[in-house]
């Protein structure tokens, strides 16, 4: 299986997007292409995320409900989920790993909507493809990852960690290297590589802190696993950085609930 590129239709899609002179019925007639992108787009727009009060039919209508940047977000990890599609289920299936993701970036999306930030979909794109190198690791290492878990549940220690004492690097690496090479936003590639450590973080230091208070939430729930057998350690700046308080985080948990099944069914859909 090769990882080299995104899909044409995400590429093509983000063309069209980015070109000022584009009009919604040229967005739609590349979504058109892909009747499962369709599919997921027209889902959306129904979902609780966005609040719709009529039944969405149209492509366009869909669009004007969630605009292009979600638009782009669903096109991008939808690409990236089939990509995914038939990798090695001996660690952690796919279906409970992308469950993991799925849910992080709706945490994330949901901390950022709590800060009123003004592009809360970037948060959850982070949130999404924040472990996305772990699967590398069981394609292209599976005796290494395999060893890496084991070695988490009988000493205790973070599976990154141990990724990092069996491997000398871990999945944030190889994240942050795979989207690199897809020449993805510093916006995305930051927080996915930082999201243990978001201390190291320059840029975009409040993206990364949400993704990572967000991957531990999604861990302490166990809305899925992308193989981490315990809850990550928590970095307080990052709980700082982020503004929530502790009396609101009930608040935080009770609304990512509400949108995460629907997440789900919308990004996981035929996949």
């Amino acid at each position: 299986m090769s990882v080299a590129s995104l899909p044409n239709i995400y590429l093509r899609l983000s063309a069209v997007v980015s070109d000022p002179r584009s009009s919604a019925a040229a967005v739609g007639r590349v979504i058109a292409d892909d009747p499962g992108l369709t599919a997921r787009l027209l889902r959306l727009g129904d979902s609780a995320m966005y609040g719709s009060l009529s039944r969405i039919e149209t492509v366009t209508h869909s669009i004007s409900i969630v605009g292009t940047a979600q638009l782009q977000n669903v096109a991008l990890a939808t690409s990236v989920i089939r990509l995914f599609a038939r990798m090695p289920e001996s660690v952690v299936t796919m279906e409970s790993f992308w469950r993991h993701s799925i849910a992080c970036g709706v945490i994330a999306r949901t901390l950022a909507s709590r800060r009123r930030e003004i592009n809360v979909e970037r948060y959850f794109v982070a949130g999404l493809l924040h472990d996305i190198g772990r699967p590398i690791l069981f394609m292209q290492a599976p005796e290494e990852a395999r060893a890496a878990v084991m070695r988490s549940r009988e000493t205790g220690e973070p599976l990154f960690e141990a990724e990092h004492a069996i491997l000398g690097f871990d999945h944030s690496h190889v994240g942050q290297a795979l989207l690199d090479m897809w020449k993805l936003p510093p916006s995305l590639r930051e927080p996915v590589a930082h999201h243990h450590h978001p201390e190291r973080s320059q840029r975009f230091p409040v993206e990364t802190a949400a993704v990572h208070v967000a991957d531990l939430i999604a861990n302490a729930l166990r809305l899925g696993t992308s193989g981490e057998p315990r809850i990550p350690p928590l970095m307080p700046q990052a709980w700082e950085l982020i503004g929530v308080s502790p009396a609101g985080l009930d608040d935080v948990l009770a609304e990512a609930e509400r949108h995460y099944e629907a997440a789900v069914q919308v990004i996981a859909l035929d996949r």
